[in-house]
C-alpha cells in the first residue's frame, strides 16, 4: 500500500482528475489548500506577484494505491509538467505505508 500526495495550483485539478482516472486511480481525496512562496529575493521586475508574499489558490489529491499504480500516475504527471510553460507545476510524492488497518 502507498499513500499518494499531488499538489499543485487549482487551474491543474481537471488534468490530475484525469491522470488518476487513466492510471486507475479510482478512489481519491481532494482538499483546498493555500500555497506560499517566499518571494522577497526577487526583484521588483521578476516578481509576478509585486509582493513579498507569493500566495497561491491549490488544491491537493492523496489516494491510498497499490504499489502497481505509482509509476503511471508518475508518468502521467511527468508528461504533464514537460508540456507546461508556466512556473508552476504539478508535484506527486510517494509514501510507503508498512502497516494499515
Amino acid at each position: 500500500m502507498e499513500l499518494l500526495i499531488i499538489t499543485a495550483v487549482r487551474s491543474f485539478t481537471e488534468d490530475i482528475k484525469q491522470i488518476l482516472k487513466s492510471s486507475g486511480v479510482k478512489v481519491y481525496s481532494t482538499l483546498d489548500v493555500t500555497g506560499y512562496k517566499d518571494l522577497s529575493d526577487l526583484t521588483i521586475d521578476a516578481n509576478w506577484f509585486g509582493s513579498d508574499s507569493g500566495e497561491h489558490l491549490s488544491v491537493l489529491f492523496y489516494a491510498f494505491i497499490e504499489e502497481r499504480y505509482v509509476t503511471g500516475v508518475l508518468k502521467e504527471i511527468e508528461a504533464l509538467n514537460e508540456t507546461q510553460e508556466t512556473y508552476s507545476y504539478v508535484h506527486a510524492a510517494v509514501i510507503d505505508i508498512k502497516k494499515h488497518v
